[in-house]
């Protein structure tokens, strides 16, 4: 009832008269295209705009709805050939402009509005230079009509990234408009509530998302290069969050070079940003091997990397995955064992098949996953019942490496704790882990099973004898071994790449409670 009656006023002649302005400063400052180079894909093969009828922009009946949002958001400005015409583009601005001046649903998404503000004043060039004097008058119109708008909808903005790219877009319009400050304080404004909201005292976010952490990263630099490029003071906070949250994208991305799948992160391939940091003159560094709970241990052939944190808060877990205590581990730039990522498309079954403990590199009771989720409010997944873990030791040796931890997923439900040992030995490339279920009483028949999920490129074979499996990925060979339990292989789901998903296999344990303290034994050796 509220969203009915919200959209009405939204609609209404008094919400217009509300964030319209009679006058307003003209547009002194003018961003470099290039800054967005590390958000928005830019694509090698350019356009010609004059290609294009201008009137069937806005109406063709051929685009869906996804096409007409991309066409409304003009990030497409930045894929446009140079020889395209200023006249030609401000041509289809102006038509814009006449069908689109008072809100409507469709086209003033918080989203889309946030997106065509940015690529409107990033590309003048285009938008803006050598429009006349009324164009001029209309275009500097409606970006202050369209920044008005966000302000007044930020605060019930439930997606955290698009508030963040609101707030960008809101303090780049105030920078833009030199008269017009308001907006950039109110931007910086609501920029230091969300950091405080959702980051934690590492500079990194409360979700446990490898990806948001990223992202932050890359609004918080384009922000801070808007503010030097425009000659202004850059605030401090910027500046001390940035530090922050490049030491978590060193932890993830820099010192490791591929994508941890953990917690709603995706295989995204940082190099071109990498160097856009390095042109910018940025540079990172974190040479600890725990951070937020995260713990990396490498040398120049291996990477392991393993959850040890506990769940966060419900609010904050919209993308978080029941994977505490799952690893991965990569040999030479390729991994071996690899959670199976996150999909975060229409179908809520791939999606919810994403989030269980399955589908990662980790040890399930009674196929049920260590956190069980619920849809929210807002038909949104997120944590009913959490857990905790207890990190027991990290150590990391030039001989020997080894992580203990446990989590208390089970132990409502089943009064079993599961404690995880994990150990690698460099030097004969050897990796042993000890998986153990820990009671007070005997817990009789509960079935629980250990799965480790293969690289979709391995190719993997069962010995005669059914003791071992053997893995080879391109060139390198490894042996997996489980003592006292059988093993098997399995096929499965892996959606590391976004929103898609192929057939992987895995490696398999399984067996029954029959006693209070539980151990299992397995080894992965390179032959």
């Amino acid at each position: 009832m509220f969203d009915i009656i919200r959209q009405i006023y939204l609609n209404s002649i008094f919400y217009d008269k509300k964030i319209s302005s009679k006058v307003v400063s003209d547009l002194k400052y003018k961003s470099s295209p290039y800054l967005l180079s590390s958000i928005v894909k830019i694509k090698t093969k350019k356009f010609n705009i004059e290609n294009f009828l201008y009137d069937n922009f806005w109406t063709s009946k051929k685009l869906n709805q996804k096409q007409l949002q991309k066409l409304n958001n003009f990030y497409w400005l930045f894929s446009l050939d140079l020889k395209s015409s200023n006249d030609s583009v401000q041509m289809v601005i102006k038509n814009w402009i006449e069908k689109n001046y008072k809100y409507n649903s469709k086209n003033w998404n918080f989203e889309i509005t946030s997106k065509r503000i940015i690529s409107w004043l990033s590309n003048t060039a285009l938008t803006y230079d050598d429009g006349g004097d009324q164009y001029q008058k209309d275009f500097n119109l409606i970006i202050h009509k369209q920044t008005y708008h966000l302000i007044n909808l930020i605060d019930k903005e439930k997606k955290l990234n698009d508030k963040i790219r609101g707030n960008a877009a809101i303090i780049l319009a105030g920078l833009s408009y030199k008269n017009e400050k308001n907006f950039t304080i109110k931007g910086l404004e609501n920029l230091k509530k969300i950091i405080k909201y959702t980051l934690d005292s590492n500079g990194f976010p409360k979700s446990r998302n490898i990806k948001s952490s990223i992202f932050f990263l890359k609004y918080l630099i384009l922000i801070r290069e808007w503010f030097k490029e425009s000659q202004s003071e850059i605030p401090n906070f910027i500046d001390e969050n940035i530090f922050n949250l490049g030491r978590s994208y060193a932890f993830f991305w820099e010192n490791l070079k591929f994508d941890p799948l953990f917690n709603g992160n995706n295989n995204s391939n940082n190099q071109e940003f990498d160097i856009y940091l390095k042109r910018l003159g940025y540079s990172f560094k974190n040479n600890d091997y725990e951070f937020s709970d995260y713990v990396s241990l490498k040398d120049k052939k291996i990477n392991l990397i393993m959850d040890v944190g506990s769940s966060p808060n419900k609010k904050f877990s919209e993308e978080y995955q029941a994977g505490a205590l799952s690893f991965e581990l990569v040999s030479n730039g390729k991994k071996i064992f690899t959670n199976a990522g996150y999909y975060d498309d229409g179908n809520f079954q791939f999606k919810e098949v994403s989030r269980s403990s399955a589908v990662h590199n980790v040890l399930v009771v009674d196929d049920n996953s260590s956190c069980k989720f619920i849809k929210n409010l807002h038909s949104k997944f997120e944590i009913k019942n959490s857990l905790k873990t207890d990190i027991k030791k990290i150590s990391f040796k030039k001989d020997e490496w080894k992580i203990i931890a446990s989590h208390d997923g089970y132990l409502k439900k089943y009064n079993l704790i599961y404690e995880r040992e994990i150990q690698f030995f460099p030097k004969i490339s050897k990796l042993k882990g000890i998986e153990r279920l820990n009671s007070k009483k005997i817990i009789p028949n509960i079935k629980f099973d250990i799965r480790f999920h293969l690289n979709p490129l391995a190719k993997i074979m069962k010995t005669q004898d059914r003791k071992s499996i053997l893995i080879q990925i391109e060139t390198e060979g490894w042996r997996f071994t489980c003592k006292d339990y059988n093993i098997d292989i399995d096929n499965g789901l892996y959606f590391g790449n976004k929103n898609t998903y192929i057939e992987n296999q895995n490696i398999f344990i399984s067996g029954i409670t029959n006693e209070k303290n539980i151990n299992i034994e397995w080894e992965l050796n390179e032959i």
